[in-house]
């Protein structure tokens, strides 16, 4: 019986994920791709068939809705669900998972709709309903978190003893044109940015006020960029599962016209998640102002520059201090080439990709939720590199250092 793959958002993410899903037909079999937006999902069909020749199904789902989903997945008979809708439907998609008996398998983790908090408490909490129903939940199957926590693990199996400081490092030196505009959800990276910074160390989280530190990484290919410490939800994971951790922090590059364009809208009340009265009518600011921004995905046929992601790990080997950088870099138009979509889509989306290909290929299979740094990384990093996100290791001095000062 050929595998049915089911793929749930039609963003820039859900482009991404369905062209390369298209790519490697032989292991995803029939493709169904799903929105509340059916043309959205009609446009991508169409691109991919033309591009690849690969002809993927199309219809629309309320991701809101736990029975709309069920129905949706008896009715296609899938064997995996790819959710790369909004982080707000992880659980409804989850739950209609477990109902149905499909493996699933996320980007992101939960984010209340009310509340700019994401954690994975809810996520990790439905591992026992996963492992009653006999499947398995991958979580944050992205770049960060996704691709980092496989850096992470990598790491510790093949330079590491201890690995005992960590900094996540994200830099997009992508130029767009616009004067601001966001590389995904507007809705989502406002929140996160504007949201205060946490990192853990010593064993507790400390809090920072948003972007209060900042550090000048120089980033292989891009060159230097004022970066800013962030809470990113892989560092969660990561805590529980690298050995010897005594600190890790997450910094993403932003430029001051974004900054001040963030400080100003946050100033006048535009990213609040409370609604107000308008003319008799209540709104969501944040709602209102992601009507304004520029769709992400129309960001991709005039992008240009690169990104570079990665890790910058200290830590003991055979008794001996060792510095590890693991990185990767993507051209946003080659990516735009290859699948019409820019590069912060495209290092989302393959990962997505490969973790449902590792899964189905039973090279990473256990029943329950389970976060990418519990499995073998080698096998994904393979597939980094067959799948055009070929990454790079430089073994530094020990002594290197990733300074940070305040900002």
């Amino acid at each position: 019986m050929s595998t049915k793959t089911l793929i749930i958002g039609a963003g820039g993410v859900g482009n991404v994920v369905a062209f390369k899903c298209a790519m490697n037909a032989q292991t995803f079999g029939e493709i169904t791709l799903a929105s509340r937006t059916k043309s959205k999902c009609d446009n991508i069909a169409a691109n991919v068939k033309a591009k690849t020749g690969v002809e993927i199904k199309t219809t629309q789902v309320d991701a809101d809705s736990v029975d709309e989903l069920v129905e949706l997945i008896k009715r296609i008979g899938a064997n995996i669900v790819i959710n790369v809708a909004l982080p707000y439907q992880d659980l409804t998609i989850m739950d209609a998972c477990t109902q149905c008996g499909v493996d699933y398998l996320d980007t992101a983790n939960y984010e209340h709709p009310d509340e700019a908090k994401f954690e994975y408490k809810e996520q990790w909490a439905r591992d026992g309903a996963f492992k009653e129903a006999g499947i398995m939940g991958l979580l944050g199957s992205g770049f960060d978190p996704g691709v980092t926590n496989v850096f992470c693990a990598y790491a510790q199996k093949h330079y590491f003893d201890e690995i005992h400081t960590i900094d996540i490092l994200d830099c997009n030196a992508g130029d767009h044109g616009y004067a601001f505009a966001t590389n995904f959800n507007p809705e989502i990276n406002l929140r996160e940015v504007s949201a205060k910074g946490r990192y853990w160390e010593n064993g507790e989280w400390i809090e920072t006020e948003p972007m209060e530190i900042k550090q000048v990484w120089n980033y292989p290919e891009v060159g230097p960029k004022d970066s800013y410490l962030l809470y990113h939800e892989e560092m969660e994971s990561l805590v529980k599962h690298i050995k010897g951790l005594k600190r890790i922090r997450f910094f993403m590059t932003f430029g001051e016209s974004y900054l001040t364009h963030m400080r100003v809208l946050e100033n006048v009340g535009m990213l609040g998640i409370e609604p107000v009265e308008h003319q008799g009518q209540k709104i969501v600011p944040i709602e209102f102002l992601k009507t304004l921004l520029p769709d992400p995905a129309s960001l991709g046929p005039r992008t240009k520059g690169k990104t570079n992601i990665g890790i910058f790990a200290k830590g003991i080997k055979d008794g001996e201090p060792r510095t590890v950088y693991i990185y990767q870099v993507s051209d946003h138009e080659k990516c735009y080439e290859e699948v019409m979509s820019q590069a912060v889509s495209y290092t989302t989306g393959v990962p997505a990709m490969i973790g449902a290909k590792l899964m189905l290929e039973k090279k990473w299979y256990e029943t329950g939720v389970h976060n990418m740094e519990e499995f073998d990384p080698d096998p994904f990093m393979e597939e980094l590199n067959k799948q055009e996100l070929p990454w790079k290791v430089l073994e530094l001095d020990a002594d290197a250092t990733c300074e940070v000062k305040d900002a």
